[in-house]
């Protein structure tokens, strides 16, 4: 199975989006979005920042465990990771975001 984005209605008629790598597992969600129109444009920015190493950010949860956070060039969050076990978990994470989300489809859900 190859990497894919999930469009989905959200609670409240607002919409949200994971991307799945290929073994199916969740790696990034975003936030909701007020709209359909723009959830997608959320994922068009998760395509177009994916590439970059800087736009990922490594932050450390209450509980010890690690996450990421892909943001936009104007910094704003784009979607954020599940939490990982181990700074090598984490890094694993951000290079399947990175190797996946330029080229994966997305499949609309909300229809």
């Amino acid at each position: 199975m190859a990497a894919k984005f999930e469009l989905k209605a959200a609670k409240g008629g607002k919409f949200m989006f994971v991307l799945k790598a290929a073994n199916g597992k969740v790696v990034l969600t975003s936030e909701t979005y007020d709209a359909k129109k723009t959830a997608v444009k959320g994922i068009d920015a998760v395509k177009k920042n994916a590439a970059s190493d800087k736009r990922f950010e490594k932050k450390a949860a209450k509980n010890g465990q690690q996450y990421f956070i892909l943001k936009a060039a104007n910094g704003e969050p784009i979607g954020r990771s599940e939490t990982y076990t181990s700074a090598k978990s984490v890094n694993n994470g951000i290079a399947s975001v990175m190797k996946s989300a330029p080229e994966a489809r997305v499949d609309d859900l909300t229809a």
